[in-house]
């Protein structure tokens, strides 16, 4: 795993970290208490006149509304990650760990945590340049423009719990985990279809051993693959590449990642530049993965319909979600393709494969189902009067495999 491979992973991570936008929220707020503070100090650059009455503020009423707007907030703020917890907590145990990460990416939590935060410091700020007449010192500052800011800012903040109190509940709905799933299930697949050329590669590796293997060096999953800093090396040093694992499997130290053969010119190969092309993490993502997805409401559905749960409509909610994310799969701009390119080989998404990590891995738990049964015969059925040809037939098996006795 090399440099470039872990920032770009890096940089991925944090984008879908739960700290990242309060945080930055929190730059906002220390800069603007900056700015309102310079302002109050160059009253003339503002360029409307303010009513007499919104500036009569006194430098003790001034620090206790401070005061109580911050001691205020950071309680409330306690309240609501103690909220996000409990939410966490409970969808990750009846819904599956694995489901964590969508809480935690969760723009609403994000911004309501980082709105209030950001205010909490933005009070603290301004509080400590509030400034008493002192005999021979000092002379009072009361920053009246910041007041009415960090008012606003309040009013903001009440607004925000308001909709917080309403946005967690709705979180740990289980049509909607469903719902928020499939449609980036759905949009993984369009984005991958949109990225498709109309080239019709039939690309293989070299019939001969390769000249290079390369192990991965470290244990984990493989979140990232650079193909386009790949295959612009390859294109420079012409070699031809393999990328003998699938995005997202597991890998130990020992296990070989990229097969390389030397082109004709016999250049040597930059093992250290290849390496640099990939990214190993601790844990599965969906980022160039999106069977993560699918499998994600596989465990909803068999946790749905496990002798403790026994929610037969929650098993049939993921599987319209299912369906309707094969539906795409094979319908949206003439469906997805087996992905190649001129020098690297790869185990892209196709729909068999995306097919394989839905419908089968939940058989078992169907099967016995007879409502839920039902339900996903009718589904496939649906799927087989809409897929491509090519396409029909591991359908066919899948009702072949639902409907036999064994």
């Amino acid at each position: 795993m090399g440099k470039r491979a872990y920032l770009f992973k890096l940089l991925q991570d944090i984008r879908a970290s739960y700290w990242f936008l309060p945080s930055l929220l929190v730059m906002v707020g220390l800069l603007l208490a900056s700015v309102m503070v310079w302002v109050d100090g160059n009253p003339s650059v503002v360029p409307i006149q303010v009513p007499r009455a919104l500036l009569d503020t006194q430098a003790d009423g001034a620090r206790s509304m401070l005061s109580v707007i911050a001691q205020s907030i950071i309680g409330v703020t306690g309240v609501m990650f103690s909220m996000t917890l409990v939410a966490v907590s409970f969808a990750s145990g009846n819904f599956g760990p694995r489901l964590i990460g969508n809480f935690m990416r969760d723009r609403g939590n994000q911004w309501s945590l980082g709105i209030l935060i950001a205010t909490f410091v933005y009070a603290l700020v301004v509080l400590r340049t509030v400034q008493d007449d002192i005999e021979g010192g000092a002379t009072q500052f009361v920053p009246h423009y910041s007041l009415l800011l960090a008012l606003g800012l309040t009013l903001l903040c009440v607004f925000t719990l308001i909709y917080f109190i309403h946005h967690v509940p709705e979180t740990i709905n289980v049509s909607r985990i469903s719902a928020s799933i499939g449609a980036a299930l759905e949009r993984h697949v369009r984005r991958l279809i949109d990225k498709q050329d109309d080239k019709d590669r039939c690309v293989s590796p070299p019939d001969r051993a390769p000249d290079m293997t390369l192990t991965a060096g470290t244990s984990g999953y493989i979140q990232t693959v650079n193909f386009s800093q790949l295959e612009k090396l390859a294109d420079n040093c012409d070699f031809r590449v393999n990328l003998t694992t699938s995005i997202g499997a597991f890998v130990t130290e020992r296990s070989p990642i990229f097969e390389v053969w030397a082109g004709s010119n016999g250049n040597d190969i930059d093992a250290d530049a290849v390496l640099e092309c990939y990214a190993i993490g601790a844990s599965r993502t969906e980022n160039q993965n999106p069977t993560f997805l699918a499998e994600q409401l596989v465990e909803m559905i068999a946790r749905a319909l496990s002798p403790g749960v026994n929610d037969p409509y929650t098993a049939k909610d993921c599987l319209n979600r299912l369906a309707a994310a094969l539906t795409v799969a094979s319908t949206y701009k003439g469906g997805i393709k087996d992905r190649s390119l001129p020098r690297i080989t790869f185990k892209a998404l196709t729909f068999s494969r995306l097919f394989a990590a839905s419908f089968p891995l939940c058989r078992q738990y169907i099967k016995p189902d007879a409502l839920v049964l039902d339900h996903a015969l009718t589904l496939l059925n649906n799927l087989v009067d809409v897929v491509r040809d090519e396409d029909r037939q591991v359908i066919k098996d899948e009702i072949a495999m639902l409907t036999s006795d064994t």
